[in-house]
């Protein structure tokens, strides 16, 4: 690698002021705009790497120590190694001579998704294409992070290690520690030409299209976990997960409890006394059959076993129960009332009374129905 002074012409002892006049001359001689050729945009980079490190005052310092502190070389401390390493088997803040740059490639971050659905989603299940607006890989650079024709290169201030050791007096005399290097931020590369659709991250934000299958038996509150859906890393790094939390929506007829569907059914006082058979269509979209025996009660319960929703954990569905509500007529001809006194007359029924207060299955979907 060719050397920094070298490169802009200029002497190690160079000013600050120097170093800024001899890139000054050398870029309106190389720049792309009055050079055209190829040699002289490579040689370009060169010149603004180099007037880069040197005018730093810290980066300079650290390229003219070697990336070290002149402990390293032949008759320093790095020949017999770090001295707190010695001693506790390891460099503060994770240094030493063995540590490893850092990894460009990172795994992507999980997402959370809410999606909503409605209750006869959840019977059987149901797929839905969801868009995500997310990371996804650079198909420019593919996740290297450089420009087309170009590849990163190793970096000259910590030699490829990502750290930059520097000595620190102390009672047990000089011992070495190790921070990131900061001129490659501890990747112990860098990218002399970035990627320019992703400026170097080797993603981009983009929207893409998931196909969910949702399963039957879901309910709010449930967080499904898509492996690999995530955002894709940085650098092209592995995807995340994506997570869905699921709401479902209320639904005017029916409700829910567990794999239970619960509905409330009217029948007229007639057919409550005498019986009857009512078919309706379910939340599936097949009918049902509701037989409602004789004598039926406000408040009484008809169980249609298998018509509830797949169970999420197991196999099967759960049921469908029916809570009868008897309808008492409020309007009658004269004919009618009169059947209905003429009954009173031979009816023997007992006066009304206070009665036990019953609870049951039919007690929650009708509170159910008085919190809507």
């Amino acid at each position: 690698m060719a050397d920094h002074y070298d490169t802009l012409g200029v002497d190690r002892s160079a000013s600050a002021d120097e170093i800024k006049k001899a890139y000054r001359r050398l870029a309106r001689e190389l720049h792309p705009d009055v050079n055209p050729s190829a040699d002289a945009a490579e040689r370009f980079k060169d010149v603004t790497h180099a007037y880069d490190v040197l005018s730093d005052p810290q980066q300079r310092q650290q390229y003219d120590t070697g990336g070290g502190t002149g402990f390293g070389g032949p008759g320093g401390f790095g020949g017999f190694g770090d001295i707190f390493e010695t001693f506790f088997g390891s460099a503060p803040n994770g240094g030493g001579s063995g540590g490893a740059p850092r990894s460009r490639t990172e795994r992507g971050s999980d997402a959370l998704l809410r999606v909503e659905v409605d209750l006869e989603d959840v019977v059987f299940g149901v797929q839905r294409d969801l868009e995500v607006n997310t990371a996804v890989l650079c198909e420019t650079c593919e996740g290297s992070c450089c420009a087309p024709g170009t590849r990163a290169v190793v970096c000259d201030i910590c030699h490829g290690s990502g750290q930059i050791q520097r000595a620190v007096r102390s009672l047990l005399g000089n011992i070495m520690t190790s921070s990131p290097c900061t001129t490659c931020r501890g990747y112990g590369t860098v990218i002399p030409s970035p990627c320019p659709t992703c400026s170097g991250q080797g993603r981009v934000r983009a929207t893409r299209t998931i196909t969910l299958d949702i399963p039957g038996g879901v309910d709010t509150g449930v967080r499904l976990q898509l492996q690999g859906q995530g955002e894709v890393g940085p650098a092209g790094g592995p995807n995340g997960d994506l997570y869905l939390e699921v709401k479902v929506r209320h639904h005017d007829v029916f409700s829910r409890n567990g794999d239970d569907l619960l509905a409330t059914v009217e029948v007229p006082m007639v057919d409550a006394i005498l019986g009857t058979k009512v078919q309706l269509d379910a939340i599936d979209g097949a009918p049902v059959t509701i037989d409602i025996k004789p004598g039926t009660q406000s408040a009484e319960v008809v169980t249609v076993k298998d018509r509830g929703v797949t169970r999420l954990r197991g196999s099967g569905r759960g049921d469908l129960k029916v809570g009868v509500q008897v309808v008492t007529p409020t309007k009658l001809n004269g004919s009618e009332r009169a059947i209905i006194e003429q009954f009173g007359r031979t009816y023997s029924a007992p006066p009304p009374y206070f009665s036990q207060f019953h609870q049951g299955l039919f007690a929650k979907v009708r509170e159910r129905f008085l919190n809507l």
